[in-house]
Order: C-alpha cells, then structure tokens, then sequence
C-alpha cells in the first residue's frame, strides 16, 4: 500500500473535520452531531453507512466521514476525539491495541472492551457478522469430495491449487497457518487479489481448485461456492463492533446505543455478503444501506 500518501491524505481529511467541527475542548468533540467514521474500503463504507442511517431514521444528525484511511489513523482519532463511531472488526482491533484475539467471539470482546478502557473508548454489542479469511471451493467441488470442513481438505490438498491474497504465504493466518494448523500442504499458490473478486472468479472457472477469501466476500452470496468450516479454529473472532467514544454516549444518551445495538443484532455475515454483492454490482454504499435498513424496519423506505 502506499502508505506514505495514505497517511497524508487521511492527516489532511482530519485537519479538515476538526476545523469544520465546533470549538472541540482539549480535541474531543462536543457538538450535536455523531461523526461516524469508515475504512478505506467498501465493506466498511457500507457498514458505517447502515448506522448512520439508522441513527439519522432515529432523530440523529449524523455526520459520515467516508473513507478516512487505515486502522493506524482511525482509532487514534477516534481516541482524539475526532470522530465519535466506528464500525470495526473485533479481531483485528485488539491485535492492533496489542492483544492477543482469538476464535472465541465473547473472550475477544471482552479483550477488546479492556484494552480500549483507558482510552475512553466501548465497543458496543457485536454482530454476528464476521469477516475474516476462510477457504472455499465449488459446490460441485465439496460434493465430490464430501467436503465440510477445512480438516477434509488435508488427504487431497498435496493435488490441488490454492489461490489467493499475494501476501498469502507470508501471514500466519493464512498458508503458515493452515499448514500449521491443519497439517494442508497444497501442490501450488497462485497469487491473485486481496479483494477476492479475482479469486471467486478463478474457483468458479477452475483456474484454482480452492480460493482464499473473506467470509463476507460479496462472491459467496452471488456465485455457486461453499465457505468450508473452520473447524480447529485457527481464524480469530472479526465480529463487526461499533466502538464509540464513551463522551459520546454520555452526550447522545443511552438511546445511541439501542439504536446501534439494534443494527448490529440484525446483522448477519450472510446479510453483510449481501450488501458488499450489491455495492460491487454497481449500487452505492449509501442506496445499498438503505434498503438493508428497510428491509429490516429500521429505517425508511428509500423509494
């Protein structure tokens, strides 16, 4: 990634969020509107556009800072107090504070909710929606083989193809780790893309036997692919989990919080495929939202 322009852009989106706010005291936010922030990549650009529009159908004025930048720009200015909401992945957040996340989803919460204390920050309910790394192959592929699990993988790997995030081989969480954990040793990688449309493509045409992809990957909701259990538990807990500054809630009252819970309650990993299938067919971030949130009755019919 090129970090270098990443980072000054983002420095730069915040220096303008933070003059367009009112007088903010010792840099935390005290104005009448919720800033909700997003990554810099559609999922997240979804999932913050579903709770602000949750929160605006509730009598919230909310402000979305779209594509603000990467994990290491975000959180310190959630902790600045320059946004006041961010829909984050569990796992990931508490690697990143220096925790240790692992595949059961309370004990990772609640490292999470521990690590985040001294910095004035909750994370609020998690959803059951995930994203994290998983295998998967054709149907056809799991019915030949009688294929459930990523175990059942093991007896058949040494002649298969595993496609992939080129940085792959190099993270534990995704060759090392199924090596390691599943004793998977496949007869080739081919590097293709960290987003994953290349690789459903690639496990649907036959050009990989098995694709590394997210579990939310809009693919697995549109194309004819199994997701295979993670049945050893090698991935960690990645519940999407609304962190909110606690002044925050102190200004917005416990309200906020039901409307946000409430969101992440009925927020399913299927769901969250749906909506990063219908963003990657065309519709906007901010049109998909909204009939998610219809459709759910939690906000108005978009029309």
């Amino acid at each position: 990634m090129r970090r270098t322009t990443l980072v000054a852009a983002v420095a730069t989106a915040l220096v303008l969020v933070a003059c367009e706010r009112t007088a903010p005291t010792a840099g935390v936010s005290d104005d009448a509107t919720i800033t909700i922030a997003s990554f810099d990549f559609d999922e997240s650009e979804v999932t913050a556009e579903l709770y602000a529009g949750a929160l605006r159908a509730a009598g919230f004025e909310v402000r979305h800072i779209r594509r603000v930048g990467a994990r290491e720009v975000v959180l310190p200015a959630l902790e600045r107090g320059l946004i006041d909401v961010v829909p984050e992945y569990a796992g990931s957040a508490l690697e990143f504070l220096g925790g240790r996340p692992t595949a059961d989803q309370r004990a990772t919460h609640e490292d999470l909710r521990i690590a985040l204390t001294a910095r004035g920050i909750e994370p609020l309910m998690r959803a059951s929606a995930q994203s994290r790394n998983g295998l998967v192959v054709t149907s056809q592929t799991a019915t030949d083989h009688a294929l459930r699990t990523i175990s059942d993988l093991r007896e058949l790997a040494p002649d298969l193809t595993l496609g992939g995030p080129p940085e792959c081989p190099q993270r534990d969480l995704c060759l090392p780790g199924f090596a390691a954990t599943y004793g998977l040793e496949f007869e080739s990688f081919l590097p293709l893309d960290a987003g994953g449309p290349i690789t459903a493509e690639a496990v649907q045409r036959g050009t990989v036997d098995v694709g590394v992809l997210f579990t939310s990957n809009g693919g697995l909701a549109e194309h004819d692919l199994v997701l295979l259990e993670d049945d050893r538990r090698l991935q960690p807990a990645e519940n999407l989990t609304p962190l909110v500054r606690r002044d925050a809630v102190a200004r917005f009252g416990p309200e906020m919080v039901e409307v946000i819970d409430a969101l992440s309650a009925a927020l399913s990993t299927d769901g969250l495929r749906r909506l990063n299938a219908s963003v990657r067919a065309g519709v906007t971030p901010s049109r998909a939202a909204a009939v998610w949130l219809a459709e759910h009755g939690l906000g108005p019919d978009p029309g």
